[in-house]
């Protein structure tokens, strides 16, 4: 039997290439496995799927918001006096606590953050790639605006957080999507509808080997939290792509809310390698009933599977450090997955 030279050719040019992919994504993504074995949700619950969650308590109830169901029309709430016993989603307009229409925003409504201040319940939250700041007497809503308007700002802007200092001086931390996702701070009027923005500066973006592993040409650092401990200023953050198995959490330190900051020596605090889940990131802190610290973060769908992500919980602790700077630990033993009763 005869085979055709240019057939032949083109057969292993084929091999050739489909064997080059093939190595690049492997070295890319490394290991997809989860290391650890999942236990099934408890009969009668569902595993809970909120993205870049953070957790509001308030009055005795934990109320958790993020981003899930359909973000295209808003804010899901769900709720829980334990926090292992999930309801929800309890949102005041099936299910969300703000909605499409009653606050800025058209679609990708994502990445909230819930406070309280001056007696008023707000949520800051990325809608359109931009920044809103909302109000509600309630936690579970309805937020709105009386004048439907975004955070200014020339780029496109994400993930934001509010801090008050121990002065009531209010900053956002924020991600512009700019050479990259990365972390700016601003400080912001004191009525909150807006930022001051000669006061705008950068504070983190993407440089050392654990934040950037897919060497991507646009370096991702977002999901800022900050928290005051002992006169310093603790800046957490996620680096990588969300869809990276090495979405993890760092932080940097500064002596003031506008840094400059001066990144933790043994970052990551929490990925993949402590917790045995891929994708582990964009969180936020919060104390339960007893004052502990507890980080709630996402992390990916299954071992090869990203979305739609699942939410978990961390305990956390400041511990001695050096030169007098404490750290900020995490344990591994604490961590657990969320599960929400289902309907």
């Amino acid at each position: 039997m005869s085979i055709n030279k240019n057939f032949l050719s083109r057969i292993l040019f084929g091999c050739m290439i489909l064997s080059f992919f093939t190595s690049v994504s492997a070295g890319n993504m490394k290991n997809t496995e989860v290391v650890k074995n999942r236990k099934e949700a408890p009969a009668g619950s569902l595993p809970m799927e909120m993205a870049d969650p953070t957790i509001f308590h308030y009055k005795g109830t934990y109320y958790l918001y993020g981003t899930g169901g359909d973000s295209n029309n808003g804010i899901l709430v769900y709720t829980s006096t334990d926090l292992k016993n999930w309801k929800g989603p309890k949102g005041i307009k099936n299910g969300y606590a703000l909605t499409k229409g009653d606050s800025f925003g058209t679609k990708g409504f994502w990445a909230p953050q819930v406070f309280l201040h001056k007696g008023k319940i707000y949520m800051a939250y990325t809608a359109n790639e931009q920044i809103a700041i909302a109000e509600s007497d309630s936690p579970l809503g309805p937020f709105h605006q009386t004048i439907l308007k975004k955070i200014s700002g020339a780029d496109n802007q994400i993930d934001p957080y509010v801090f008050f200092d121990t002065t009531g001086k209010p900053y956002l931390y924020h991600v512009r999507l700019q050479h990259g996702n990365r972390i700016f701070v601003a400080e912001l009027k004191d009525d909150l509808s807006d930022i001051i923005p000669q006061t705008s500066k950068i504070c983190i973006q993407g440089e050392q080997p654990w934040e950037n592993t897919a060497n991507s040409s646009y370096p991702v650092t977002e999901g800022p939290t900050v928290l005051k401990h002992n006169n310093l200023y603790y800046l957490f953050y996620s680096a990588n792509d969300f869809r990276n198995i090495d979405y993890a959490v760092g932080y940097a330190v500064s002596n003031s809310p506008l840094g400059p900051w001066t990144k933790y020596k043994d970052n990551p605090i929490i990925s993949r390698i402590l917790i045995s889940e891929n994708g582990t990131g964009h969180g936020d802190f919060f104390t339960d009933s007893k004052g502990n610290w507890k980080y709630v973060f996402h992390f990916h769908a299954s071992g090869n599977v990203v979305s739609p992500r699942r939410t978990g919980i961390i305990n956390a602790a400041f511990v001695p450090g050096t030169s007098g700077v404490d750290r900020l630990e995490c344990e591994k033993k604490t961590f657990v997955e969320l599960n929400v009763k289902s309907k």
